[in-house]
């Protein structure tokens, strides 16, 4: 497999995976969409572990898989996979430091079974070593990497937070509660009783809580200062006031589909991507 044919791959995984990354990279300068596109298909294949791998000892080996992968690539070495060749370009070409790859793969660690996150601090070092980990690298990617790094972890887990609340209705169906169980307790409620959908409407006083901590994280980094050569890598978190007024507003927290149209999406993109503020 060539380098061009592993990174049309990657572009093609993302703009199939991840919609939001896909449309936020056409903002960003032609040479450096590729690497980008490599970047966020990567995370992709991480992310994924999560939702094929039934069995922890199965994730914990398929993840392993890609901290050898990564290692390969850093050396120039990378696995026969369109995501490996683009990490080993990544590398060539950007230089980012390598832990923050290794906290995006170990964010993605088993974590228990019903509950993954005992409190609201566990959900936001998680966001932050997912999604702020891979903004982070992405701004490094665009070049500046020291004006990003505190914005782009707020941002970053702000769109992180939003991720997980879109992702509510598919956790509960492989048997996980991704809201912090402090805050179903703080309810009166039990995790059992949240997926027997016993109280919505506690349920959704939760989701709130979740959603407020992801707002709070997004004000933080509208009020920062970020150079216009890495607003490609910030853009998603745009998103998450649309998002957010989804979710906060759901009848049934537990089926409703948290999205928007794509056109929505592409004038909300557009629109940070002109004016240049989240």
């Amino acid at each position: 497999m060539t380098l061009e044919e592993a990174l049309a791959l990657c572009e093609a995984t993302v703009r199939s995976s991840d919609p939001d990354r896909y449309f936020a990279t056409l903002f960003a300068p032609s040479d450096k969409r590729p690497l980008l596109y490599a970047l966020y298909a990567f995370n992709c294949e991480v992310a994924r572990i999560a939702d094929v791998a039934r069995e922890p000892m199965v994730a914990e080996i398929r993840l392993q898989w890609w901290r050898e992968a990564l290692e390969g690539a850093c050396e120039g070495h990378p696995r026969a996979h369109p995501a490996s060749i683009g990490l080993a370009e990544i590398f060539a070409c950007a230089s980012p430091p390598r832990e923050l790859f290794e906290r995006l793969i170990d964010a993605r660690a088993p974590k228990p079974a019903s509950a993954p996150f005992a409190d609201m601090e566990a959900l936001d070092v998680y966001a932050d070593a997912s999604s702020a980990s891979l903004m982070r690298i992405a701004a490094y990617i665009l070049d500046l990497w020291a004006e990003a790094d505190i914005p782009a972890r707020e941002a970053g887990t702000a769109y992180g937070l939003v991720r997980v609340l879109r992702a509510l209705p598919q956790c509960v169906a492989r048997g996980r509660m991704p809201i912090p169980t402090d805050l179903i307790v703080a309810e009166g409620l039990s995790v059992a009783d949240v997926f027997s959908a016993r109280d919505f409407a506690a349920l959704k006083r939760a989701i709130a809580r979740v959603a407020d901590v992801a707002r709070t994280h997004l004000a933080r980094a509208r009020k920062m200062q970020f150079p216009r050569e890495i607003r490609a890598a910030f853009l998603p978190a745009s998103l998450v006031p649309a998002y957010l007024s989804q979710i906060t507003r759901s009848s049934n927290p537990l089926r409703d589909r948290h999205d928007i149209s794509q056109l929505h999406r592409q004038l909300i993109l557009l629109r940070s991507a002109l004016l240049g503020h989240l």
